[in-house]
């Protein structure tokens, strides 16, 4: 009877597990789409961004380092645009604040630490910006094996990406660069590809890379820049930084819904066969008492008519 009792017990658990899988999986499927669609619509505004920046860049024969005080060191373009030799690298690592996700967090996790130990053997050291408290509490952990800083941690952002929280994270960034505690800005994250599948990437920022557009001459011709280059780009880099910062975590969130909702359909799949089994189990041990009692009955019914 205990043991009839302990698989019931546990087909009863398995079957509460069972729901809650199935309203994350519900709840994921319904979000997902969502932000796949907002994923593919912002793709193209910021490709373009990216296309044109190069090309004012491109028509910019000098770029002039000139005194002036700006409010934000997100909007002093001089000195983010510099060129100098590469001691600190600052990363942004995007990840969840929510577990139950598959392997999402601890694949950004792995190939952040690959990064770090990859720049590590060159030289260079590395100043971490995480975004997400899983991936915030797993680097945590490995910070001294590693020999690397978290410089920020933003452990309160929303579900759903701003602008304005990009435009934070572009804002302390920037001000580490033009502070001289990095020479670089880049994000790992993860790139949405469908339903089922996402990948981990590196994303360079600053220092700008070699046009990797397919231009004409002339697309990338000469332009005329009104007022001034200095007041377009004094706008111009702030919203080249956040538009790619953002883009990474609208590409991050869909691709954690996306492992979300496979890792739940996994569970309940999984959760299905433990049951089926479990439920068998309990048939034949049941079957097994019953057997047992009626042998019992019978045997007592024969000795009592001898």
């Amino acid at each position: 009877m205990a043991n009839l009792k302990k698989i019931k017990n546990r087909i009863n658990s398995i079957k509460s597990t069972q729901k809650i899988t199935r309203a994350m999986k519900m709840v994921a499927s319904a979000k997902v789409k969502k932000f796949e669609n907002r994923v593919k619509a912002s793709r193209p505004f910021t490709y373009e961004l990216e296309k044109m920046f190069y090309r004012l860049l491109h028509s910019v024969c000098e770029i002039e380092s000139r005194e002036t005080d700006y409010k934000e060191p997100l909007n002093n373009f001089p000195v983010l645009l510099e060129e100098r030799p590469i001691k600190n690298v600052g990363l942004l690592v995007i990840t969840s604040n929510k577990g139950l996700s598959g392997a999402f967090n601890a694949n950004v996790v792995r190939y952040t630490l690959k990064t770090i130990q990859e720049y590590k053997e060159k030289g260079i050291g590395c100043e971490l910006f995480v975004i997400g408290q899983k991936g915030y509490n797993a680097l945590k952990r490995t910070v001294e094996d590693y020999d690397f800083k978290i410089n920020q941690s933003y452990l309160t952002f929303s579900e759903t990406p701003t602008s304005s929280q990009a435009r934070l994270v572009a804002s302390d960034m920037a001000r580490s660069f033009v502070n001289g505690n990095i020479d670089s800005m880049e994000i790992i994250t993860t790139r949405f590809r469908n339903m089922m599948s996402y990948s981990v990437e590196k994303w360079d920022i600053l220092p700008l890379d070699e046009i990797d557009f397919d231009y004409t001459k002339e697309e990338f011709s000469d332009m005329e820049i009104e007022p001034n280059t200095s007041i377009v780009l004094s706008e111009l880099v702030p919203l080249f930084i956040s538009s790619i910062i953002f883009q990474a975590m609208l590409e991050s969130i869909a691709s954690e819904l996306a492992s979300r909702m496979t890792a739940m359909s996994a569970a309940c799949n999984n959760a299905e066969e433990m049951i089926q089994k479990l439920t068998i189990d309990y048939n034949k041990v049941r079957q097994a008492m019953i057997t047992q009692e009626l042998t019992e009955i019978v045997g007592g019914s024969a000795a009592i008519n001898k």
